[in-house]
């Protein structure tokens, strides 16, 4: 993986960029130490790693703002980091940037349940804002399986999903309004704890734009009210392409369940290990869940069973009480870190129609032989969020580049399929090179265009979302225009 080379003139001010940190943040903010910086050299794309020039750890939108002036004043990239839960190496740092962590800024700024809103800084775990609402009978909807770990401000910049992001949507959804702070230092607020804003819908371009634009210190996010009642239905399928024809069948139905999970044969095995869920063993598993009422609940559950019928699955079986039920989707959450103690592996994230779930699984399937690593499915099926795992050895040379070279075709079929490089995880840097196959280059130069509009140095999350050559020769310019 091509990184930019490293800026020697940003490296000589190290002292310098060091000492004017230290002078508008707490002692102990700034981390210089060559060994402290470490902890920072990755994200969860563990593939790759390069230590910071610097890491800070602000706690008020007013100290982010004062790193981003002096960034700004003197030239130093900057890349924003939430938790480190990038799949996509959306956090990997360059060796001439500055880090800047929002861990610090986890509080609860406003919670309204009349108006259902809770406003948090944006280094806040996912979990927790449901954690800081749920004695109220609230909770807030989007669920990534790193939910424990996963940071507001990474989701925002991801526009991450989740398993039950089938009925209520992804982070956009979700989000009210943001508190940004510009490269140049500029605070803006954008939306807020209303019906939507007249104008450009700037909210919508904020979220998913990967620290591009701005580093949001604040959000203010819906929050809802929690169902009478959940259940979850185990479906077992003797092969991937039946289990997704019943996917396509379910969704066709015009019945809605909150949730449509798949795992294959390998992370029903690596799963059930792992968590102990119950699952039986199959090729392929469906995982859904409906809500509501008793009555609802049985009502879907009634249809979507008869569905299932139809495709002769050799195991169903209806949840029959909470205890249950947690265990059933502990072991779906746990699919990531329960591949991880058998293998090294990278997890992709393409996006498909649900109708062409069948096709897609068969041609993964093929391509796993071809390129002679193992592949794991898991993944929010009802909305076509692919997440193939390929499994690789770390310690095998040759052993990576293949993975990566299996990874592209994967995603590129599912731009052929119909659908896009990225559901949820970004681009980061494992699909900016890819990012020609979906958008011509007059798409990309528009992008390009509104990045330049905020950030007209291209200091911001630099080698990330744009192919390389581009957003390089977009920052040289910027240079040399100074």
């Amino acid at each position: 993986m091509q990184m930019p080379t490293p800026d020697a003139r940003i490296i000589g001010i190290k002292a310098r960029l060091v000492e004017r940190l230290q002078g508008v943040l707490p002692k102990g903010s700034v981390i210089y130490d060559e060994h402290e910086t470490r902890a920072y050299e990755c994200d969860a794309l563990t593939a790759y790693r390069c230590p910071p020039l610097v890491a800070v750890l602000p706690s008020t939108t007013h100290e982010v703002s004062e790193v981003l002036r002096i960034c700004h004043d003197e030239g130093v990239p900057v890349v924003p980091r939430g938790s480190g839960t990038s799949l996509a190496g959306g956090a990997l740092p360059t060796a001439d940037c500055v880090i800047l962590g929002v861990a610090r800024m986890n509080e609860v700024l406003e919670t309204d349940y009349d108006n259902r809103f809770i406003r948090v800084q944006t280094g806040r775990t996912n979990l927790s804002v449901t954690g800081a609402v749920e004695e109220n009978g609230f909770f807030y909807a989007p669920d990534p399986s790193s939910q424990l770990a996963c940071a507001i401000s990474g989701n925002i910049a991801m526009n991450s999903g989740g398993a039950h992001c089938l009925k209520y949507g992804v982070t956009t959804n979700n989000l009210m309004g943001v508190t940004v702070v510009l490269m140049d230092g500029e605070v803006v607020e954008i939306g807020g704890a209303h019906l939507d804003s007249g104008g450009l819908d700037l909210l919508g371009l904020i979220c998913g734009s990967e620290g591009q634009l701005g580093v949001v210190t604040e959000a203010t996010l819906r929050i809802l009210h929690k169902p009478e009642g959940a259940r979850p239905v185990l479906m077992g399928f003797n092969s991937a392409e039946v289990a997704g024809a019943c996917v396509a069948d379910i969704i066709q139905a015009g019945v809605l369940p909150v949730a449509i999970e798949f795992m294959d044969a390998l992370l029903i095995k690596v799963c059930e290990e792992y968590a102990q869920a119950g699952y039986p063993e199959c090729e392929a598993l469906l995982i859904v869940e409906v809500e509501g009422s008793d009555a609802e609940i049985d009502a879907q559950l009634t249809l979507i069973k008869e569905i299932a019928q139809r495709h002769d699955p050799v195991a169903l079986r209806e949840s029959q009480s909470a205890d249950e039920s947690a265990r059933i989707w502990a072991g779906r959450k746990a699919a990531f870190s329960a591949i991880g103690r058998i293998s090294d592996y990278m997890c992709l994230d393409g996006t498909i129609p649900v109708s062409s779930l069948p096709y897609v699984l068969r041609r993964i399937g093929e391509m796993s032989k071809e390129f002679g690593l193992a592949v794991g499915n898991v993944f929010h099926a009802g909305d076509g969020n692919m997440h193939p795992l390929i499994l690789y050895d770390a310690n095998k040379p040759g052993d990576l580049e293949i993975c990566e070279a299996f990874g592209a075709e994967v995603l590129k079929l599912c731009v052929e399929a119909g659908g896009c490089l990225t559901g949820e995880h970004g681009v980061g840097i494992e699909k900016r090179d890819l990012m020609h196959v979906q958008y011509d280059s007059a798409d990309l130069e528009a992008q390009m265009i509104v990045k330049d509009v905020f950030d007209a140095k291209w200091l911001l999350n630099p080698a990330k979302v744009f192919p390389l050559d581009a957003s390089e020769n977009r920052r040289a310019v910027a240079i040399a225009a100074e």
